[in-house]
């Protein structure tokens, strides 16, 4: 694959926009082809074509990215769909197979990614003590993986598992928004695969006494034992993000707090499961976190683990992929399915210390 921006697409379609009207549906995605990255949009199943140029405005000399069209907007994302909706019947315009491309995360670099913690009631049963809010957690975008790309486990990450969830992509600028307008900020939907260490989880645990200032002698502190384990491994790990293989314009999902949820590994069903069983739902979630971090265009939200076991009652918590072979699947109800391979690196950790 090229380097982030090397060259620009090819002209796989343009045509011209003829008319405003109601804003429609699409499927995006980015996408290696014919020697190029791309955005592309699905023409028909199976399908795609390139988006080589955004309708009303000049070609870019780095091509188009997925961050492009978030940031054109309603306006632009119907431009878009009326110019695919011109080309489906014209066989001069070429065609891409989903089977040949190579695929990338929607948004290859967001700025950052949410995940949500313990948000399905069916954990609910298994906390001692919790806040009455969504809690979160931050991702790197170095984790991230497209459709069919492979997640990489090491064998001294120890036990690692799947996380099928539904995920969002934020459109626009976004601070103290309140949650009966949250989904203005959304452009559109994904599926995200929260790879989680729980190995490395455990190592990284601290049991310690936390110094809070005393709340009747503020000049004084006080020791509160305390249990904690720091996320940047075990959930921020490379290839620990898949996500993809659409980014769904949120036209297209009538209800996301209604969606059904299916995960496979080595293809059995470990996980069937519906967004409906989330503590919080999706406009709730997007307005707590605005209330604390802005969340800039092309952001993610990952808004929680579907893990309700399968029909063989396994759960994903033994889906270990160290004993467990791969590929793994994602399938959300309107966004499609995501698989990856799963590959076992025999790597042993680096010499890490001086001495």
């Amino acid at each position: 694959m090229s380097s982030p921006g090397a060259n620009p697409p090819a002209i796989l379609a343009r045509v011209p926009v003829v008319r405003w009207g109601k804003i429609a549906a699409m499927k995006l995605a980015s996408i290696h082809y014919g020697g190029r990255d791309m955005v592309a949009a699905e023409i028909a199943p199976g399908e795609l074509v390139g988006i080589s140029s955004l309708p009303g405005r000049p070609p870019s000399p780095t091509g188009v990215h997925m961050l492009d069209v978030i940031l054109g907007g309603e306006p632009l994302r119907e431009a878009i769909a009326e110019s695919l909706d011109a080309i489906r019947n014209n066989d001069e315009v070429a065609r891409i197979p989903t089977a040949d491309v190579s695929w990338y995360p929607p948004v290859r670099w967001p700025l950052k990614i949410c995940g949500i913690a313990m948000n399905n009631s069916a954990s609910n049963e298994r906390k001692v003590s919790a806040p009455d809010h969504p809690a979160f957690f931050l991702k790197p975008s170095s984790c991230l993986v497209g459709h069919r790309q492979p997640i990489r486990i090491r064998r001294y990450y120890g036990s690692v598992h799947p996380e099928p969830e539904l995920a969002v992509v934020i459109a626009r600028e976004t601070r103290d928004i309140p949650a009966a307008n949250a989904l203005d900020a959304v452009y559109g939907y994904t599926i995200f695969n929260d790879i989680t260490g729980n190995g490395m989880r455990n190592e990284d645990r601290f049991h310690y006494y936390a110094l809070y200032q005393k709340k009747d002698k503020p000049d004084e502190t006080e020791r509160v034992e305390q249990h904690l384990s720091y996320a940047g491994r075990y959930k921020g790990t490379d290839t620990f993000g898949a996500m993809g293989p659409w980014l769904v314009t949120k036209d297209e999902i009538a209800n996301p707090d209604d969606l059904t949820v299916q995960c496979k590994v080595g293809g059995e069903v470990i996980a069937e499961d519906s967004t409906r069983y989330y503590n919080y739902k999706v406009a709730e979630i997007v307005s707590f976190i605005s209330h604390f971090q802005t969340l800039w265009p092309g952001d993610v939200i990952s808004l929680g683990t579907a893990f309700k076991p399968g029909a063989t009652r396994k759960s994903i918590h033994t889906a270990n992929f160290q004993n467990v072979a791969g590929p793994v699947e994602v399938t959300i109800e309107g966004l499609g399915t995501q698989e990856n391979p799963v590959i076992i690196e025999d790597k042993e950790l680096g010499a890490w210390r001086l001495s």
